[in-house]
């Protein structure tokens, strides 16, 4: 079965402990924390803290993608604010088997990101060390641009590589999913799809959400 997240970063952030929670009823299945640092990408949003302060609101599995530089600095204090999962990218360390061991210390999840231009060598190394993958099917850093084509190629790619390795690990998509594209990365191999906006944005939040798992 596909994986809903809905991406808090298309919330109302003023309103952003009350519509986490929400999400639950409407039928999605993880929380999408989208965690940017000013640096890695030209945008800043959440910290610890606030990871922290929606744990209380909710227990569904917050699926945390750090967009910073030097992630290991971030691991201890994600963990402890209620990630159940924390996504890195491979981009973003130069010691990237390391962090993947250190997320996984704490007892929890360990993802790995992928820029579009990023080529999948770059996780290939560490496919049975990670969780899942992430790839992003827009540039990182704002809501609600559009999808990158040639992502699709990519996720097909990417599972190919997984199973001539056997291997059971997540393909999460994160950038421009709507009901469109929804279609064409699930038909690909990708069983997580991060939405923002197409999830915020709907009448009928319900109704997008199963319209986007199939």
């Amino acid at each position: 079965m596909t994986i809903i997240a809905p991406s808090i970063l298309s919330s109302d952030f003023a309103r952003l402990a009350e519509e986490t929670a929400s999400l639950k009823e409407a039928g999605a299945d993880w929380v999408h924390i989208d965690v940017m640092d000013g640096q890695f990408v030209p945008n800043l949003t959440f910290g610890a803290p606030v990871v922290k302060c929606l744990r209380k609101w909710t227990d569904m599995f917050f699926d945390c993608h750090l967009m910073v530089e030097h992630p290991e600095n971030y691991i201890d204090s994600f963990a402890a604010a209620g990630a159940d999962m924390i996504v890195v990218h491979a981009e973003a360390t130069h010691h990237l088997h390391r962090v993947l061991q250190t997320i996984h210390s704490k007892g929890i999840q360990a993802g790995v990101a992928l820029n579009p231009a990023s080529p999948l060598c770059l996780v290939e190394e560490v496919l049975a060390d990670a969780d899942m993958i992430l790839l992003m099917s827009v540039n990182p850093g704002f809501g609600g641009q559009k999808f990158i084509p040639a992502s699709v190629d990519k996720i097909r790619r990417l599972k190919a590589m997984l199973e001539a390795r056997e291997l059971k690990t997540l393909i999460e998509v994160d950038g421009g999913v709507n009901a469109e594209t929804a279609k064409q990365v699930r038909e690909a191999g990708a069983n997580v799809l991060v939405a923002g906006s197409a999830v915020y944005k709907a009448d009928d939040i319900p109704a997008r959400i199963a319209e986007l798992r199939g």
